[in-house]
């Protein structure tokens, strides 16, 4: 693993899950995932399913998750150690980076196209999804080209479907098809545009984005959202020819229910031939979490979630039977960690490439070592890359860790629990007294503004920050880890950041460095 990547182990297991879809009567609770795995692509691969999702410039990239049954999901894998270009990622590019990826399988080996809209198209390969994962080759240059997906047709060929963004090359709407060579490594053809979104007749189709590209009994079928993240639908289109003409439907929208969006995902088989979808819902400050709809064909066309009317057009559902599938564990991706093992937990990512000397397991065994890093000339957190984040596992949860400012105390020396977004707000130390500091409006330059806890607290503190619906924080603090005092400041309302969810982790920063142990997230009554 090159230099200055994140070492990887298994993390301690939540004792009680703030989130369990799995209901455990045969049943599950939408969403599967509620944390923020971004444009998730998935496929099937025998009796398990492989799901990646959007990263952007958060390190490691390309999370990979495993599941049996659709419903129960682990993160075993990130695809990305470090993100390139190297030199651009060694700094925070907030809302660049990894967009949203395809995942195949295809001649005994996974395959990872995956964009980035300011460099071009992007290809990994792995024989086994757990890695390790080839370095990234670049398929195809330019700025814009995002969301790719590829199809291996029945006579050998290889095409790459893919969207753009208008924020880099001043297209979107439309879907371009590339043929690859036969090793899937580079353009050999460019078709051009096959599917105008302009030309679709359905009220305001616009920002046609996210296809994923399948064939079924002869018929080429793409599925791809549009309207926009936030209050989209899901298309499907089909035709006898890979170019074109196209029919469409939309076969899934809101309708009724109170999910949002529901936007681009992936058309899922069972072994026993059921068809699923897993697909995201943009929560703001939640960032985009996965959903899982029940999908039924009617001529030729699948039908996802629940369809009342008969039109055609599913509607999310908030509960429904598993997939039959092989018996799973309950399980769900990791979030605590007691910082025992040889190595961090799979669910923290930096801002940023990491750099040797950023953090120690080994420095004190059984604790976390950060070496505070210096803040930019801006003076808040925002552009710092040390930050050490992982994503808001539920709608309401808790996060509680200890954390140790034992040694001399050099000048600007602060460190603590923190919850990010484009407002962010810490409880920690800030050189001899603990504070609840905020900045709002980080990106543009907001300062941090302090609400002194106590001038005189003890070495080893203990934070926590409570997290409850519509992901207002509350933070405490204690000097046993048993009795927590609330602090006396008005609530904080978390917000997202670029393209992203809010996240929660720990930091340290100015000079010197900080202790932290025990990294526990459970319910918000735990």
């Amino acid at each position: 693993m090159p230099t200055g990547s994140l070492r990887v182990s298994a993390s301690l297991p939540s004792a009680h899950a703030p989130w369990q879809p799995d209901q455990g009567d045969g049943t599950y609770c939408n969403p599967v995932l509620h944390a923020d795995y971004s444009d998730p692509d998935a496929i099937r691969v025998g009796e398990d399913y492989w799901l990646v999702a959007s990263s952007f410039s958060h390190v490691p990239g390309l999370p990979v998750l495993h599941s049996r049954d659709l419903v129960n999901w682990t993160l075993v894998a990130h695809a990305l150690p470090r993100l390139v270009p190297e030199d651009v990622f060694a700094s925070p590019q907030h809302g660049k980076g990894v967009w949203a990826p395809a995942i195949r399988h295809h001649a005994g080996r996974f395959w990872i196209y995956y964009p980035d809209p300011d460099f071009g198209l992007y290809l990994i390969t792995a024989a086994d999804p757990r890695g390790p994962w080839s370095e990234p080759l670049l398929v195809k240059g330019g700025k814009g080209l995002i969301d790719p997906c590829p199809l291996w047709d029945d006579d050998g060929r290889v095409y790459l479907i893919h969207a753009w963004a208008k924020s880099r090359s001043g297209i979107c709407n439309r879907l371009t098809l590339l043929e690859l060579s036969a090793d899937g490594t580079r353009v050999i053809a460019d078709h051009g545009v096959i599917l105008d979104g302009d030309r679709v007749d359905y009220p305001n189709f616009k920002t046609l984005e996210g296809p994923k590209l399948h064939k079924f009994n002869g018929w080429y079928y793409i599925s791809a959202p549009a309207g926009g993240v936030e209050q989209g639908w899901q298309s499907v289109f089909r035709s006898r020819h890979l170019q074109g003409p196209y029919e469409h439907r939309v076969v899934l929208a809101q309708g009724n229910a109170p999910i949002n969006g529901p936007h681009q995902g992936a058309l899922l088989d069972t072994p026993d031939g059921e068809s699923w979808f897993l697909h995201f819902q943009d929560k703001d400050a939640y960032g985009r979490i996965v959903h899982l709809q029940p999908v039924t064909w009617r001529d030729g066309w699948p039908v996802m979630g629940d369809d009342p009317a008969g039109t055609g057009t599913g509607q999310p559902v908030l509960r429904a039977r598993k997939p039959r599938s092989p018996a799973q564990p309950v399980q769900v991706p990791a979030t605590s960690d007691g910082f025992d093992g040889p190595a961090l937990g799979r669910q923290w990512q930096w801002q940023a490439n990491p750099q040797p000397g950023w953090h120690s397991l080994d420095a004190r065994p059984g604790w976390l070592r950060l070496t505070a890093q210096p803040r930019p000339a801006l003076g808040n957190l925002f552009s710092v890359p040390s930050l050490l984040l992982q994503k808001f596992p539920a709608e309401s949860f808790r996060a509680t860790v200890t954390l140790d400012f034992a040694g001399p105390d050099p000048a600007g020396r602060c460190a603590g629990l923190i919850v990010f977004g484009f407002d962010y707000a810490w409880l920690g130390r800030r050189g001899q007294a603990l504070v609840l500091a905020t900045c709002r409006d980080a990106e543009a330059g907001g300062v941090e503004r302090d609400h002194v806890v106590s001038t005189t607290p003890a070495t080893t503190v203990w934070l926590r920050v409570t997290v409850t619906a519509g992901a207002v924080c509350r933070f405490s603090w204690s000097e046993d880890g048993i009795v927590f005092q609330p602090i006396r400041a008005p609530e904080f309302q978390a917000r997202k950041s670029r393209w992203v969810g809010a996240k929660f982790g720990l930091f340290a920063s100015g000079a010197g460095s900080a202790d932290f142990d025990d990294f526990r997230v459970g319910g918000s009554g735990d």
